[in-house]
């Protein structure tokens, strides 16, 4: 749900397009939440721009710049934002999804799908129902997204993640990290994508 996360995945696929070598790189995506705190079953109506005003402490015309100028920096990438449609929800069972399709080797396709479901297409992934669309869309069955939903062993996967991230003094998001050796935080140019991925593979 970081818009940042978006667009750094298509600058670091940016750089990846540019390598000849990709057969060496293995992508391992980890779950991670910026707020936790976001009810599971959310009463209110608040969209994104109040969502973020109110946890930010600033005026809404203030959150509606930031969004414009983060929507902008998308287009740059290729990707389209719709933070109008956009529904505040928490995440966490959006993550045991992933944890699962990690397993069957669809981990970035399911993330794929979530981010333009969530921002493009307006779809609230903490609700069950569009959970299980959004996965068969990725190539999951309905069998699996149930799975995932109801296991608890999913759910101890998305909390180890945020557990190492947190013992790691990780506080945000995008954060990519490089054969335990280097990192990169932030949505940045596909360049230093590409200077760090050549780094890490000739070493």
């Amino acid at each position: 749900m970081c818009p940042f996360c978006y667009i750094g995945k298509r600058n670091f696929e940016s750089a990846l397009g540019q390598l000849s070598n990709t057969d060496q790189i293995e992508i391992e995506w980890k779950s991670f939440q910026l707020d936790p705190g976001i009810p599971e079953h959310r009463a209110d109506n608040v969209n994104l721009y109040e969502y973020l005003a109110q946890r930010k402490g600033m005026n809404l015309a203030q959150s509606v710049a930031i969004h414009n100028s983060v929507t902008e920096t998308a287009k740059r990438a290729g990707l389209e934002y719709n933070f109008d449609k956009a529904v505040v929800a928490n995440s966490f069972n959006a993550h045991r999804v992933i944890q699962l399709a990690k397993t069957k080797g669809l981990g970035d396709a399911m993330e794929e799908r979530l981010f333009r479901a969530y921002f493009t297409e307006g779809k609230d992934v903490a609700d069950p129902a569009v959970l299980t669309k959004l996965g068969v869309d990725a190539g999951l069955t309905e069998a699996d997204v149930s799975e995932a939903l109801s296991n608890e062993a999913y759910a101890d996967k998305v909390r180890k993640d945020i557990k190492e991230a947190q013992q790691s003094g990780l506080t945000g998001v995008p954060f990519f990290v490089f054969d335990r050796r280097y990192a990169i935080s932030g949505a940045q140019p596909p360049e230093m994508f590409l200077q760090t991925l050549q780094k890490s593979l000739n070493e």
